[in-house]
C-alpha cells in the first residue's frame, strides 16, 4: 500500500470468500519470549509478521539472541535457558505492548542493567502495576520521565520472593501475564502471584498459561484470584516444545466475521475456530447474539449474513470485559442493528494505542451515529436512515491506531464512500489487511 496518506473505500454491498488470518500476535509475542528464554531450538509457525513482533524480534536480536526469520512465517529461536547473554542494552519497543511488559520482567529477573523506551503513546502507556509487583521481589526499577509510565531503567539487582506476590488487574492483564512468564527464572519455591481487584480480559492469561505449559511449567490455579508457580527443579525452567504452530489472530478474525453478517457472506476465516485459545473467538457469540448466522469447525468460523428476515442485525448490551479488542468491531457493526448497542466493561480502551472510547465515539458520529460514552461504557445509536449516514469530507481519523481503521473499513457498507486516512497503522498487526478486506467485498 505505500505511505498512503488516505484510502477511499465503497460503497460496497456484498462481502463472500474466504481469508487465512495472520498468526495471532498475542500468541505469537509470547511464544517468541518463552522460546528465548528456554532451553533448546523452538521453530514457531505461522508467526505473525507486523511492526509488533518485529520490535520483539530485535529486542531479543539485541540481547544476544539467535532468532532467524525463514520463509512463510516461520521463525526459529535458540534459547538462552533464562540467562540473555547481553547484559546492559538500550531497547527500543515502539507502541508494543505485548512487548515491553513481558519482556520488562524477563529482564528485571537477569541481575543486569537495561532501558526500555518506545514511542511518544507508549509513553503514556501504563506500566506502574508491573513495576510494582517487580518491586516487591526486589526488581530496581527507575522511571526515567514521568512516574508509573515508560521509559524506564531497570538496574541489576538481587531478586528474593519472601511472600505472595501482588498485582493490580484492572487495568491490563499484560502485567499479570509479565509476571506469570517471569517468575519462574527465580523460583527457588513455589511463587503464590494474588490479583487485586477485578481481573479484566481473563482469557488473554488463559493464553499465557497454556503457552507456559507448552514449554514445560505448569501454573496451578487455587481460584479465579490465585496463581501458583512450581519451584524450579533443575537449572532449565522453560523446555523448547521443538516446534510451535501459532494460531491464527482471532482479534483480526472480527473484521472479516462482521463482513460476513453485514455484506450477507458467506465469509469464512481460517485459522481460528472451537479449539482456540484466544478469547477473542467469543466474538463469534456476540455477533450471534446480533443475529448472524455462525457456523464453525476446529480451525474456520464462517459468517453467512443475518437470520432475521429485514437482513438487518439488532443492537445488544453486552459486558465486553473479556473482549475488548473485538469489542472494537462490534462498536462499528452497530452502524447496521436495529436499537441501540451498549459495549459494557471496556474501561481498558483508554490506555490502549489511543484512547479508543473518545476516538470511536468521535468517528461513529462522523458518520451519523448517535453516541453516548462513559469511563467503561459506549452506546451506539445507528443513523436512523440512509439520509442519515454522513461522509466526512475530512475521512475518519485513525489515532495511529490499527484496530480503528480495520474497524472502520465496515463502514463502507453505509450508503457513500468513505475515506480513511492513515491506512498504513495496519502495519502494527496486519500489514495487508486491507489488500485481504478488498478482495471479499463487491
Amino acid at each position: 500500500m505505500g505511505s498512503l496518506p488516505n484510502i477511499e473505500i465503497g460503497p460496497f454491498k456484498r462481502a463472500q470468500g474466504s481469508i487465512i488470518l495472520p498468526g495471532s500476535k498475542s500468541i505469537s509475542n509470547r511464544a517468541l519470549l518463552l522460546a528465548a528464554l528456554s532451553s533448546g531450538t523452538t521453530t514457531l509457525k505461522n508467526l505473525l509478521d507486523a511492526d509488533d513482533t518485529q520490535v520483539m524480534r530485535n529486542a531479543l536480536r539485541q540481547l544476544g539472541l539467535l532468532v532467524i526469520d525463514q520463509p512463510d512465517h516461520v521463525c526459529v529461536v535458540e534459547g538462552c535457558n533464562g540467562k540473555f547473554p547481553v547484559r546492559d542494552a538500550d531497547l527500543f519497543m515502539g507502541n508494543a505492548g505485548t512487548a515491553i511488559r513481558p519482556l520488562t520482567a524477563a529482564l528485571a529477573m537477569q541481575g543486569a542493567n537495561y532501558r526500555l523506551s518506545g514511542v511518544a503513546r507508549m509513553h503514556e502507556r501504563p506500566i506502574r502495576d508491573l513495576v510494582d509487583g517487580l518491586r516487591q521481589v526486589g526488581a530496581k526499577i527507575e522511571y526515567e520521565l514521568q512516574d508509573g509510565y515508560p521509559p524506564i531503567q531497570i538496574s541489576a539487582a538481587d531478586i528474593q520472593i519472601k511472600d505472595v506476590v501482588k498485582v493490580r488487574g484492572d487495568v491490563s492483564s499484560q502485567f499479570l501475564t509479565a509476571l506469570l512468564m517471569a517468575l519462574p527464572l527465580v523460583a527457588s519455591e513455589p511463587v503464590r502471584i494474588e490479583v487485586v481487584g477485578e481481573l479484566i480480559s481473563r482469557p488473554y492469561i488463559d493464553i499465557t498459561l497454556k503457552l507456559m505449559a507448552r514449554f514445560g511449567v505448569k501454573v496451578s490455579c487455587p481460584d479465579s484470584q490465585s496463581f501458583v508457580i512450581p519451584a524450579k527443579t533443575s537449572h532449565i525452567v522453560y523446555q523448547s516444545p521443538g516446534e510451535l504452530s501459532v494460531e491464527g489472530d482471532a482479534s483480526s478474525a472480527s473484521y472479516f466475521l462482521a463482513l460476513g453478517a453485514i455484506g450477507n457472506g458467506p465469509v469464512r476465516v481460517l485459522g481460528v475456530g472451537k479449539d482456540s485459545i484466544q478469547g477473542d473467538v467469543a466474538f463469534a457469540d456476540a455477533l450471534a447474539l446480533m443475529g448472524a448466522n455462525i457456523t464453525a469447525g476446529e480451525d474456520w468460523i464462517e459468517v453467512a449474513g443475518v437470520k432475521n428476515a429485514n437482513r438487518k442485525l439488532n443492537g445488544i448490551t453486552i459486558d465486553c470485559n473479556a473482549i475488548p479488542d473485538a469489542a472494537m468491531t462490534l462498536a462499528v457493526a452497530a452502524l447496521f442493528a436495529e436499537g441501540p448497542t451498549r459495549l459494557n466493561g471496556i474501561a481498558s480502551w483508554r490506555v490502549k494505542e489511543t484512547d479508543r472510547i473518545a476516538a470511536m465515539a468521535t468517528e461513529l458520529k462522523k458518520v451519523g451515529a448517535i453516541v453516548e460514552e462513559g469511563s467503561d461504557y459506549i452506546v451506539i445509536q445507528a443513523p436512523a436512515s440512509q439520509d442519515d449516514w454522513k461522509s466526512p469530507s475530512d475521512g475518519i481519523d485513525t489515532y495511529d491506531d490499527h484496530r480503528m481503521a480495520m474497524c472502520f473499513s465496515l463502514a463502507a457498507f453505509g450508503p457513500h464512500t468513505l475515506k480513511i486516512n492513515n491506512p498504513n497503522c495496519v502495519a502494527k498487526t496486519f500489514p495487508t489487511y486491507f489488500a485481504e478486506f478488498l478482495q471479499v467485498v463487491s
